[in-house]
């Protein structure tokens, strides 16, 4: 067997035990939570989508999803990069901490761009405080109008990165959804206070639990995900694998990373899955990612990009072409799906079967366009 074989038998070995380590294919978890504590943070600018990435992990329904998250069982905000995810209440405060200063520094220009002043960034969190005090849940329209009578920057981006900024400083986050529209509460009445931790402590448990809900993986895979140096990722490496918290193994010229007890494929696992653009599956491995299926629809553009407002198709670990939500309307959905020309007859009816799920996950008739 020739050493590229080999290679690529270990990486689809790799990409299998992935896609059972974050329960794409092995037993799904039972609750939204169990699939955002293992994963620490799951990516949800597109928030839908990003429920329909959970649902993906456990079977549960948008609406139960959706219940979770009103409940302050989960919590949406701007935490790890400059975009935002769904974290547990618990560990929003340590992640915040260890994150968000190297994140706000790195948008600085943009904040002298937009005249968002210290003074002005401070009154705006203040009012902030005050509007939002006992539990009153606030939309982002709601809160420009204050802003804009106290004086304050309120244009669309202004608005946008006063808040972002409110929510990397631990002010506020997400409360519940009025309709489909967001709101923001305070931080301190959504996650429970917890006590400091070293800097070396956090990125040592970040580390661990980034391997454990994403292994096997890189350094490197890390270092994109959060805003860790790799001299950081480095040395809590050292440590996690001396005590055995950590196993490591080579693909290539890389070091994959995991936790010591990895779940297994179960037996009806699906071998098609219409994953989100920002599915933690998707996004997380720019260097050991799918193989690109014969015929792709997507061959010239970069194997980085996927469809927004949907996704990747993946069959039998290999990207196989792509989604759109193209329409929820009623009581129907409408999905465009895109596929490579190598595809026979038994994958294209796997890749339907799939789809499915993405109805009954909305509760609607699903319709697909095939493009």
């Amino acid at each position: 067997m020739s050493e590229s074989t080999v290679d690529q038998l270990e990486h689809d070995r790799v990409l299998a035990e992935r896609l059972a380590t974050q329960r794409l294919t092995s037993s799904p978890m039972e609750r939204a939570i169990d699939v955002v504590r293992l994963l620490t943070g799951v990516q949800c600018q597109d928030a839908p989508l990003a429920r329909y990435s959970i649902a993906l992990r456990t079977g549960l329904t948008d609406q139960a999803i959706r219940a979770e998250l009103d409940n302050g069982a989960i919590v949406r905000t701007h935490v790890l990069r400059p975009t935002w995810h769904f974290v547990a209440p618990e560990d929003l405060r340590w992640l915040l901490a260890l994150t968000s200063p190297k994140v706000e520094s790195k948008m600085a220009a943009r904040h002298r761009q937009l005249e968002l002043t210290s003074t002005a960034t401070e009154r705006a969190h203040a009012l902030l405080v005050s509007e939002l005090a006992g539990r009153r849940w606030m939309t982002r329209p709601e809160l420009a109008a204050h802003f804009a009578e106290a004086g304050l920057p309120s244009s669309g981006e202004q608005v946008g990165h006063l808040l972002m900024l409110a929510e990397l400083r631990a002010l506020i986050c997400s409360g519940p959804m009025r309709g489909t529209t967001h709101t923001y509460g305070l931080v301190d009445d959504v996650a429970p206070s917890s006590p400091a931790l070293d800097r070396p402590d956090m990125v040592r448990e970040l580390t661990r639990r980034f391997f454990v809900g994403h292994g096997p993986a890189s350094e490197n895979d890390l270092r994109r995900w959060t805003t860790l140096t790799l001299t950081e990722i480095r040395s809590a490496l050292t440590e996690l694998a001396a005590e055995g918290s950590l196993t490591a193994r080579t693909l290539g010229e890389s070091t994959l990373w995991s936790g010591p007890d990895r779940p297994e494929p179960r037996p009806d696992a699906p071998r098609a899955l219409l994953l989100p653009m920002f599915d933690e599956q998707y996004l997380s491995y720019p260097s050991t990612n799918f193989p690109r299926a014969g015929g792709h629809p997507r061959s010239d553009r970069p194997h980085s990009f996927a469809e927004g407002g949907g996704g990747v198709v993946v069959c039998d670990r290999h990207d196989v072409g792509w989604w759109k939500r193209k329409e929820v309307t009623g009581g129907r959905v409408v999905v465009t799906i895109g596929l490579a020309t190598s595809l026979g007859t038994e994958e294209r009816a796997l890749i339907v079967e799939s789809a499915a799920r993405l109805g009954s996950f909305t509760g609607r008739t699903l319709e697909i366009v095939h493009s």
